[in-house]
């Protein structure tokens, strides 16, 4: 089984937590039983996350040797240059090593997403705008971590594809079974 899951934000990428005061977890959304998440997604980010009860399938989700796409739409402050683009295309220097090329792309106007809540916020003297970014890796924070690199800080990040899976109309915490999608 496999299950497209759209991660509301603050939400975590697991069952249970033990903080305290526990927060959110995927366990109040209905989702089917056995079935886990394959790979994470920031407990401030939002967007697409698979769930599955198929262990190899789950491995090939999240191994970065299967170089499986995962695209993401983010809002970052700033205005974009060709050479930040083009920066992110080749490859960012981070701590943890370079990351491999992405696919970046400024978008015209901002995507047709829900509300945040709560909302980013908004500072007249400080443009902002939304890029999309394909990576094939899956390190810590990556994306966040890949456009401070560039000096485009990210505001809001929404993933809404993995391969051929897309988050199309789904809405923050809702689901729905794409068994076969990733077959």
């Amino acid at each position: 089984m496999l299950i497209a899951f759209n991660k509301p934000f603050h939400v975590l990428c697991q069952f249970t937590d033990r903080s305290v005061p526990p927060r959110r977890t995927l366990a109040g959304f209905g989702l089917p039983p056995g079935v886990y998440p394959a790979g994470r997604l920031d407990h401030d980010s939002e967007g697409l996350l698979l769930l599955t009860d198929d262990g190899a399938l789950a491995h090939r989700i999240t191994d970065p040797r299967h170089k499986l796409r995962k695209t993401y739409l983010v809002q970052v402050e700033g205005t974009p240059t060709d050479a930040q683009l083009q920066a992110l295309r080749n490859g960012v220097g981070l701590k943890d090593g370079r990351t491999r090329p992405a696919r970046a792309r400024a978008l015209e106007t901002p995507p047709p997403l829900w509300p945040r809540d709560p909302p980013v916020r908004f500072r007249k003297t400080v443009p902002d705008a939304w890029l999309e970014l394909g990576i094939t890796e899956g390190r810590n924070r990556q994306v966040r971590r890949m456009t401070a690199a560039v000096d485009l800080p990210t505001l809001r990040l929404v993933r809404v594809a993995i391969g051929d899976c897309r988050l199309q109309a789904l809405q923050p915490g809702e689901w729905r079974d794409v068994s076969g999608a990733l077959s």
